[in-house]
């Protein structure tokens, strides 16, 4: 995230001694992405985040392919994802590429046992359902139906949830997500005409500062496979850092939408973006208020990226029997658009309710076994005239 930010306890200067009462020294990171030239932050330790006890285990969670090349627009059924206790285990990854990878979950538990680092991807975790606290070493957020969650790649953390009745979406892309270039000045602060600005950016301030030693275990995901690896300190040992590298959230509702006298199109929802794919956000809005405006999309190409949909609340005009939870795939290489009667039934409309999180990627997905079982194989005959 392009703004500084700082919390906790740092020295006045950077790679200088910072000493603890007792006057031995803290333990400096530097936390960034991209090598040396990505964002970063500057973390003070209790101890050294070097020192591991052991690695127990190491085991593959690679999703399974079940379609590498599709064709087939697609709906899936996201809400028939069954619920189980465990966080990691989940999570089910129903489309992938070698860019990111979208996963459903409804875990019933807080993550408590363990901690979870992902060295591979950020995640944005969109919630649906829920409500509860993201614990990182780097601070705490809390969150709620609504809030996108964006976490760095190598943030370790736990998730706590209020309920068992939890749905998320979730994004992990193997290159960092950025707010949208166009949407930023040249030192990086949000412009007067995009949807969003930094007040409405929550930034962690809650940090947990563990001092303790032990045996602490860590799942890690690197290169889809989970290395369980035992920390001789609490991860959590942090008393200060600073710098452009931490986790924040961000709510769907606070997203401002752009309107015109004719349909505008996607990018204007656009919310996050990386150089592999984007994020768009469909909120509650007033229509097209030209004369003979049709608010429903027009027809359009899918020539040089996968859409993605998923479906989060309210009546989403431009789709028949769509239902909350689901997702549609709108594959790269054919053209879609309202379904029959959409089109029509939008004339006069002035405003919508829906709510909805896209996912456009410029690479194809792949359809996983467990994306397929969600299927209920006929969305693309759904534009047929009858």
């Amino acid at each position: 995230m392009p703004f500084y930010h700082k919390l906790g306890k740092i020295p006045p200067k950077r790679h200088t001694q910072f000493r603890k009462p007792d006057g031995t020294l803290y333990s400096e990171q530097l936390f960034g992405t991209i090598g040396f030239d990505g964002m970063y932050s500057n973390i003070y330790h209790e101890y050294r985040p070097t020192q591991v006890k052991e690695i127990k285990k190491q085991y593959n969670v690679a999703p399974k392919i079940a379609r590498a090349n599709n064709m087939e627009s697609l709906r899936l059924k996201g809400f028939d994802v069954k619920p189980e206790k465990d966080y990691l285990s989940s999570r089910k990854t129903v489309l992938t590429n070698s860019d990111c990878s979208i996963i459903l979950a409804a875990p019933q538990e807080s993550l408590k046992d363990y901690f979870y680092k992902n060295t591979d991807a950020d995640e944005l975790i969109f919630i649906h359902k829920g409500s509860g606290k993201l614990r990182t070493f780097l601070g705490n957020l809390d969150f709620k139906y609504g809030d996108y969650l964006v976490v760095p790649r190598g943030i370790i953390y736990q998730i706590d949830f209020d309920t068992e009745d939890n749905r998320l979406f979730i994004v992990e892309s193997r290159r960092p997500i950025y707010t949208p270039k166009r949407y930023r000045n040249w030192f990086g602060q949000l412009l007067e005409h995009s949807p969003y600005c930094e007040r409405d950016i929550r930034k962690p301030q809650e940090l947990e500062s563990h001092d303790e030693k032990g045996e602490f275990l860590v799942k890690v995901k690197k290169r889809d496979e989970i290395f369980e690896m035992v920390y001789a300190t609490h991860p959590f040992d942090v008393v200060g850092y600073d710098g452009y590298n931490f986790p924040y959230a961000f709510s769907i509702h606070d997203f401002e939408p752009i309107t015109g006298r004719i349909h505008q199109p996607p990018p204007v929802h656009q919310t996050f973006e990386t150089d592999a794919f984007v994020v768009c956000s469909f909120v509650p809005r007033l229509y097209d208020y030209h004369p003979d405006s049709i608010p429903a999309p027009y027809n359009h190409s899918n020539i040089d990226s996968d859409e993605v949909l998923y479906y989060v609340d309210g009546d989403f005009m431009s789709r028949n029997d769509i239902e909350a939870g689901q997702i549609t795939l709108h594959p790269a290489g054919i053209p879609h658009g309202p379904h029959p009667g959409a089109a029509e039934r939008s004339i006069g409309k002035t405003e919508t309710e829906e709510l909805a999180v896209m996912v456009d990627t410029f690479k194809p997905l792949q359809v996983t076994e467990d994306g397929l079982k969600l299927s209920d194989g006929s969305y693309y005959q759904s534009w047929l005239e009858k």
